[in-house]
């Protein structure tokens, strides 16, 4: 699976239609950038395409009104989330508006949601031995 690498121009874009709130944290990932609130994703960049993590009835909207694309690897498009009209990425301040009106929604979804509890850390595993106690064996 070949992960796309965001332009530097693609980043800006990204981050000018992240909306500004003192709890978004922006991310680098692979390459790409994520919007998190509360630790749980509401919009993320791959390559060009920036996806958004919408309630059922805004997704439906979207994705019945534009043309949008899936967010992600072609043979694995992350679930949950739509990719916004890679046509928008090319038409100018209009479809920007578009663009942060929807992460917009995908924000405020996104903060109602529980926060995400981080995982806690593994204790490491402990070395093999060659010895007989190690193997449970006596001596």
């Amino acid at each position: 699976m070949e992960m796309p690498k965001a332009t530097d121009e693609d980043k800006e874009r990204f981050r000018s239609i992240v909306p500004e709130h003192p709890d978004v944290a922006i991310k680098p990932m692979f390459g790409n950038l994520g919007a998190f609130v509360n630790g749980n994703m509401f919009a993320g960049l791959f390559g060009p395409t920036i996806g958004v993590k919408l309630a059922e009835a805004d997704r439906q909207e979207l994705e019945g009104t534009e043309r949008t694309v899936p967010f992600g690897p072609p043979e694995r498009p992350m679930g949950g989330y739509t990719g916004l009209p890679e046509v928008w990425n090319a038409e100018g301040d209009g479809d920007d508006a578009r663009a942060r009106a929807w992460a917009e929604k995908a924000y405020a979804h996104v903060s109602a949601l529980p926060p995400k509890t981080p995982k806690a850390p593994t204790a490491p595993k402990a070395a093999a031995s060659g010895t007989a106690a190690s193997r449970g064996g006596r001596r």
